[in-house]
């Protein structure tokens, strides 16, 4: 059976639109200076949580591990998380192509994004690539609850609610197999995974629509398949 033209395109954002190192460097730098403020060695801390970073952002309690390794548990962590959360880049470089392939993308059908992580940090990435414009649709999935970050179906479903697409008729782009695919697919959406960022080593899920190497190729991919294409 023909799958039905693509009416919608959703993309992530951390690791699919932009590096995401390039927003931690600066979020753990400005963490480094508030733990000098508490007293501790900016320099050890710094290389401390970059340690604790490379066993996975998504393991959690990054700036805690890094405490301990330092053997400094007893700082308050919560003023060090604080600086973390009030990070505000002044700039976050899209990967290359990207700019580009939204562009052409959203001539032709509309675009939305769903993204996890704290709303107020997630907006300021976003503002910061320089691609909110791109976007009909915004879906920060921490405002309907944390629970419900990807892979939870909920943020995409809400995407797809507001743009008034049928997920048989969307595609979703993102980076992580066990996130942004598995969402997509609970959904009965197609899924382009693009294998960039921190897990671009995983491997694929079953039912993935498709997996290349970046956003641009997603773009070059999914075009023929437009409703509107020619």
């Amino acid at each position: 059976m023909t799958a039905p033209a693509v009416s919608a395109v959703l993309f992530d954002l951390d690791d699919t639109l932009y590096p995401q190192s390039s927003f931690l460097a600066g979020a753990f730098d400005a963490v480094a200076e508030e733990a000098g403020r508490l007293g501790l060695d900016r320099d050890r801390f710094r290389r401390a949580l970059d340690e604790a970073l490379s066993e996975g952002s998504d393991r959690g309690n990054t700036i805690d591990r890094a405490l301990a390794a330092l053997g400094a548990p007893g700082t308050d962590a919560a003023v060090l998380v604080k600086a973390f959360h009030g990070f505000v880049p002044a700039r976050l470089e899209p990967y290359p192509g990207v700019p580009a392939a939204l562009g052409e993308l959203g001539r032709r059908v509309p675009l939305g994004l769903v993204t996890d992580g704290h709303v107020p940090g997630q907006q300021a990435k976003l503002e910061a690539t320089g691609l909110g414009s791109h976007f009909g649709v915004v879906v920060f999935s921490d405002e309907i609850g944390r629970s419900y970050r990807k892979p939870h179906p909920a943020g995409v479903a809400a995407a797809l609610d507001r743009l008034g697409v049928p997920p048989a008729e969307a595609v979703l782009v993102g980076d992580r197999p066990d996130k942004d695919v598995a969402a997509a697919l609970s959904l009965g959406m197609r899924a382009v995974r693009v294998r960039t960022g921190e897990y671009a080593a995983r491997p694929d899920l079953p039912g993935t629509f498709a997996s290349v190497e970046t956003v641009a190729e997603a773009a070059a991919l999914l075009l023929p398949l437009l409703a509107e294409a020619d």
